[in-house]
């Protein structure tokens, strides 16, 4: 499961390359027509096609093969470009450890943050950075899931659902411990979706050296660390 670090500027940099690389073929596919091209391959695209994006910028009407064949060129250099663009914007587990570094803290600013960050320490503090955040994310899911409590710490307090809870209440954290305070970012990051591991959709997981029956009925989806995650 690939590590999502979101970018603000993601989104302007894709509309500014789809501006500028627009092609007949996209439009089409709004209109209802399906274009055949893979927009997702990169076997066809170049870096030197300079003049065919300049033409494409302003395309005229299709006559010919020869035409067709020169947009679906530069859509293909437009979608390869986007995707490069999107990979420099998610640099992944060097952010992560960035993000955890700027956010690290001792203190948590409400209820909600300091059951999330309860629950990453607890369950996952001996964990790597990518293996905290993906069970911060599966609390969230929960919470927004419509089949668990609404809030974070119902979720977290839900009879039976997390081991280190004793009659709904958290043990003692070591607030004074580089854990806690990677736990604390952790949250914060889960919470404001500066990043996220796992999709909304995984809701369960446990560890790997056990082999609980309600598994069989999940579809797995990755292991991080020792938690195997699953939707």
């Amino acid at each position: 499961m690939k590590l999502i670090v979101r970018a603000s500027g993601i989104a302007a940099a894709m509309l500014a390359l789809t501006a500028t690389y627009s092609t007949p073929a996209m439009a089409g596919e709004v209109e209802g027509t399906k274009p055949g091209i893979n927009y997702l391959s990169h076997a066809s695209a170049t870096t030197d096609s300079a003049e065919t994006v300049q033409e494409a910028a302003a395309p005229p009407a299709v006559a010919s093969q020869a035409d067709a064949e020169i947009h679906d060129h530069s859509a293909s250099f437009m979608a390869s470009t986007m995707i490069e663009t999107l990979n420099a914007t998610m640099p992944g587990e060097q952010a992560l450890t960035e993000l955890v570094g700027a956010y690290g803290s001792a203190r948590t600013p409400n209820a909600e943050q300091e059951c999330l960050a309860g629950a990453v320490y607890f369950e996952a503090r001996s964990e790597p950075l990518q293996g905290q955040l993906a069970v911060a994310d599966v609390v969230i899911n929960r919470a927004s899931s419509g089949r668990y409590p609404t809030t974070i710490c119902a979720v977290v307090t839900q009879r039976a659902q997390f081991s280190f809870i004793r009659n709904g209440r958290f043990p003692e954290a070591d607030r004074s411990s580089e854990a806690w305070r990677r736990a604390v970012a952790i949250a914060r990051i889960a919470r404001e979706r500066l990043a996220n591991q796992v999709a909304p959709n995984v809701l369960w997981y446990h560890a790997d050296y056990v082999a609980p029956v309600w598994r069989r009925n999940l579809t797995r989806v990755s292991k991080i660390g020792a938690h195997i995650f699953y939707s």
